[in-house]
């Protein structure tokens, strides 16, 4: 399996892990061709703080157990408004709803595409 296709399993795992806790508005980009220091995105929104908080806590359990790693650097996580988890292939954004609103990521990378990351089983 190469580098990219490992890449986008840890992000569509990070987007579901995200979803187990009700995270909204996930998106997993492919910003590779874009922005060439990572190749996928992981864009969350969660309600409060403590979601914001439970959402990262379960993406790096879950990542964790799956790929045996834990994300190189994690940036915001003592104010949980935007917190930045990064695993290099991957990186993955939760966002306090207000913040997601005003800072509109994903309107950066209109250009990159979107990948489908839910069940094929039709649970969502």
């Amino acid at each position: 399996m190469s580098a990219g296709d490992e890449g986008r399993r840890l992000a569509v795992i990070a987007a579901r892990a995200a979803d187990e806790k009700g995270a909204t508005e996930i998106q997993v980009l492919d910003v590779g061709d874009i922005v060439g220091i990572t190749g996928w995105f992981v864009l969350a929104s969660a309600a409060n703080p403590r979601q914001v908080r439970a959402v990262t806590d379960h993406v790096e359990e879950l990542v964790a157990a799956r790929f045996e790693t834990r994300p190189r650097a994690v940036e915001g996580g003592d104010e949980r408004r935007w917190v930045l988890m990064d695993y290099g292939e991957v990186v993955v954004h939760v966002f306090h709803s207000e913040e997601r609103e005003y800072y509109r990521l994903e309107r950066l990378y209109t250009d990159a595409p979107r990948v489908e990351w839910e069940e094929s089983s039709g649970n969502h």
